[in-house]
């Protein structure tokens, strides 16, 4: 059991053999008064975690509590609430660790902890709310010094009020002999105000992949700086194994300042800058991160587990007190042309002697010694980067560059390049495919694959690179109407889009039942279907698809959740005691919610606010059927916005579209059960989730089990097109459609399949993937619903995390959902966003199983996880039974 999460700061002085009692943080609401919990004699010392310096100055000692890991890689959190309600200023720290029993620790400062025990399994969180990095160190590192006058502002009115401590216990031969540690920090405050208020400035990447057997693979970070002035003074490099050098740098005017240069496999600590360096607003932040995929036999994505990796750099600074800002990121490449002139010294590793080596995951090494051989010392500093007469070498001839400044990722090769300018363009760029592959070790398993979008093989002489992202400056929204008179049109999207998750968004921690549906409300509020205490499991029903668990009652608790974008508070809940296996949910023109139920096998049209029971119903109750009165696990709804025809996707054991009209009378059908491995148009295999695209008179179908969209005329009922992917896999579960684009998300590969888990971008005019996204947080398990909103925000609701997640383009678009009941709206207006804050974002809550990035924030982003696995609930075993059925939900 491990466990792993991000984010904070804080210490001093104190006596260096003491390891202080802890208390509970409530306890300190009591100020102290009350005896300490008595530790292991290991662990005897002053017991005193406050010591009074003088009048206005006092000591804050945070120790593990006297801790024994059992397991390696063990995560544990402990907290102490700052003894003062005032402001207060941290102005110094000290490490109380060794690297022969710690591997890492973090600080975070918060208001209030995941847990108010004495210490517990990082596992469970964090913090509750917001998080805030205020230190971190590694290995034996040296003491950070903070300059004159300087402090991390805590307390008051809008500073944390508690300190959580994580230590990583890495290897834990250490504690054979079962002593108790009390590893922490000691933190130096003051109540005097200073003129100075220190911060963190975190560049991050989170889409890098290095491909298997790479000699050099680059990760280029880059931001705009738009805040006040601040002033560097100490950075930390973090990376796994494979990382070589991490170098970051202010860009002014086209000229580079060096902040940091690093090898990550030395002490991971904060080292002062070699000379001080102002940032401005309109500078731009750049760092890249060197890696080797040598000795690995399956490409390296950014992740959480040790077999994965980052690209971190820490800034320390300072800025004026009036203006300061704690906590900055920095997640996108928004100037990858900048780099074509960063400095050789960027690409050249630091040597380092085989002896101190960064090794993390010390009991691994057996494991991996076959994939991941030991960095050894190395031979020239130039013959690390590159061999004559290799590749680099080719290149420098062609650019008529220095070798040492010339290292490219390998693209896969699709085309030679049209001319030598746009060769050197394309491999300056040095621009990063959007994989988002932060996913565990297992995930990373599925990545191996030819396909173009993951796989990096080594680049050809002259081939040009190929690039699926670029900085969001460049990025154009083209909407082509034709000429007046000529009829409906459907805008186009040119350019590339990219999707980010909105980690800042607290709304993945809801934590409700298995989330079956989400949807967007006319006034652009969030809505979540979920399934409360009940669960669809392999015996919920029997041969005939008759509901067996009738005796556990309808869901006692409210079902329908209403949620604010902005900060996930539940504006409103409704729909208690109504269902039993809540299914699909939409949301027409006029806000009512339309539901499905398969175990009811009903249709319900409820109003939002109403308390008093459905407007209309739709299927007999417990009754499954196939005639004009019968659904059979219907699975979702849409509602014409301009007829107002109900749509229906009827279902798990039917396999078919049933039309009504606004009144709940029976129109038609269309649609048959699919066979073989070549469905025909008009066939399906599990009718999942629907999408209307009114202005062209269009349903789209995502055929769940056959992996393909099919669209249909609404009026005449005729086939249009399918769209099909083979990054699709072999399912696709959900879509949603807004003017131009159309968004989709696919299920659990199936054995021998490779496709990830993963959202879709889709051009609608011509069916093409645009982009592909994931969560950072937590990962996709089964993704079970989507919605697009009026903003260009996406939704996904997973049935097995219990959770929704929110993600964002990095380009807003101004439009209404048409979301399967959906607004009609032939406008959209492009506007640049501001980029994505990944910082101060929610730690996490209990109960949720430990993978890849679950509780990563990014202000403590170089937490590593173990791989597990898991358990899963069975859930939504489709029809027809017997024959082999799909994952379900």
């Amino acid at each position: 059991m491990a466990g792993r999460v991000p984010s904070l700061l804080v210490l001093l002085l104190v006596f260096p053999s003491s390891c202080l009692a802890f208390r509970s943080p409530l306890s300190v609401f009591k100020r102290f008064k009350e005896t300490t919990r008595p530790l292991s004699n290991e662990c005897l010392g002053t017991t005193r975690p406050v010591i009074p310096i003088d009048s206005s100055d006092f000591a804050l000692d945070i120790r593990m509590p006297g801790v024994t890991p059992k397991q390696s890689d063990t995560y544990f959190c402990m907290s102490v609430r700052l003894p003062v309600d005032e402001e207060a200023f941290v102005i110094d720290f000290k490490p109380r660790a060794s690297m022969d029993t710690v591997h890492h620790m973090l600080l975070f400062g918060c208001n209030m902890p995941s847990s108010t025990g004495s210490y517990w399994f990082c596992d469970e969180g964090t913090c509750t709310d917001k998080a805030n990095i205020l230190y971190a160190w590694a290995r034996n590192a040296p003491p950070t010094q903070l300059p004159k006058g300087v402090g991390f502002r805590v307390g008051g009115e809008t500073g944390s009020k508690y300190f959580v401590l994580q230590v990583h216990y890495g290897d834990i031969s250490a504690f054979r002999d079962n002593h108790k540690d009390c590893s922490g920090v000691s933190l130096h405050l003051t109540r005097l105000p200073q003129p100075l208020i220190a911060g963190m400035y975190l560049l991050m990447s989170v889409d890098t992949v290095i491909p298997a057997g790479e000699k050099v693979v680059n990760s280029d970070i880059s931001c705009h700086y738009k805040n006040y002035p601040m002033h560097v003074f100490a950075y930390r490099v973090h990376t796994h194994h494979l990382g070589k050098v991490v170098s970051g740098y202010r860009v002014r005017n086209g000229q580079w300042t060096l902040i940091g240069r690093q090898s990550p496999q030395l002490p991971q600590a904060f080292y002062p800058v070699e000379n001080p360096v102002d940032v401005s607003f309109g500078d731009i932040l750049a760092a890249r991160c060197v890696f080797t995929g040598e000795g690995r036999t399956e490409a390296t994505h950014i992740g959480g587990t040790s077999s994965d990796e980052m690209c971190n750099l820490y800034i320390m600074y300072y800025m004026e007190a009036k203006h300061a800002v704690s906590f900055m990121t920095c997640t996108q490449n928004v100037a990858p042309d900048t780099f074509r002139t960063i400095p050789p010294e960027a690409n050249i590793p630091i040597p380092v002697k085989s002896d101190i080596v960064m090794m993390h995951e010390h009991h691994k090494e057996t494991e991996y010694k076959d994939k991941i051989p030991l960095l050894q010392q190395p031979k020239r500093e130039e013959e690390e980067v590159l061999d004559q007469g290799d590749f680099y070498s080719l290149l420098s001839k062609l650019l008529g560059e220095r070798e040492d400044v010339v290292h490219v990722h390998k693209y896969n090769p699709t085309e030679k390049a049209e001319s030598e300018s746009d060769l050197v363009a394309e491999i300056a760029n040095v621009v990063q495919k959007k994989d988002l592959g932060l996913s565990d070790a297992r995930e990373g398993a599925e990545h191996e694959r030819g396909d173009a979008i993951l796989v990096r093989d080594r680049i050809h002489k002259f081939h040009r690179l190929v690039s699926t992202l670029r900085p969001p400056e460049s990025r154009v929204f083209s909407l082509q109407q034709p000429p007046s008179g000529e009829g409906t049109w459907e805008p186009e999207h040119t350019g590339d889009f990219h999707m980010e998750e909105a980690l800042d968004w607290p709304g993945v921690y809801l934590l409700p039942g298995q989330v079956s549906g989400v949807a967007v409300d006319p006034k652009n509020n969030l809505v979540i279907f979920h399934r409360g205490d009940h669960v669809w499991a392999g015996n919920s029903f029997d041969s005939k698809f008759v509901y067996q668990q009738r005796g556990l009652g309808p869901i006692e608790e409210d079902t329908i959740l209403v949620i604010d974008p902005n900060n996930a508070a539940v504006l409103q809940s409704s729909g208690k005691n109504l269902f039993y296996l809540p299914h699909g949910l939409s949301i027409d023109k006029d806000g009512n919610y339309w539901v499905t139920d398969v175990a009811l096998h009903q249709v319900f049209k409820l109003a939002p606010n109403n308390k008093e029971g459905p407007i209309l119903i739709l299927g007999r109750s417990m009754q499954p059927g196939s005639d004009q009165n019968h659904f059979c696990q219907p699975t979702d709804v849409a509602v014409d916005p301009g007829t107002g025809a109900i749509y229906v996707s009827d279902g798990y054991c039917n396999s078919r579209i049933v039309q009504f009209s606004p009144s709940g009378k029976f129109i038609t059908q269309w649609g048959e059960e699919s066979s073989g491995s070549s469905p025909q148009p008009g066939q399906f295999s599990v009718p999942h989730s629907l999408a209307l695209v009114p202005h062209l008179d269009q349903l789209c179908v995502a055929d769940r089990e056959n992996g393909r969209i099919q669209c249909f005329k609404t009026d005449t009922k005729e086939f249009v097109r399918e769209i099909k992917h083979s990054s699709f896999g072999r399912n696709i579960f959900a879509i949603s459609y807004i003017p131009g684009l159309l968004f989709a998300v696919n299920g659990k590969p199936h054995f021998g399949n490779q496709e990830p888990i993963q959202g879709f971008v889709m051009n609608f005019s011509n069916g093409e993937i645009i982009d592909v996204f994931r969560p950072v947080r937590k990962h996709f398990d089964m993704p079970h619903d989507i919605v697009a909103s009026e903003d260009g925000t996406v939704y996904i609701g997973d049935a097995h995390a219990n959770t929704v997640w929110k993600f964002t383009l990095t380009e807003k678009m101004e439009h209404r959902s048409v979301k399967k009941a959906g607004i009609e709206v032939q406008e959209i207006k492009g506007k640049g966003s501001k980029g994505l804050n990944l910082g101060n974002f929610f730690a996490s809550r209990k109960g949720y199983s430990r993978k890849g990035f679950d509780r990563l924030s990014t202000e403590g982003s170089d937490q590593e996880k173990e791989e597990d696995d898991g358990s899963e609930s069975e859930e939504e075993y489709s029809a027809p039974l017997p024959a082999p059925v799909p994952s379900s939900s």
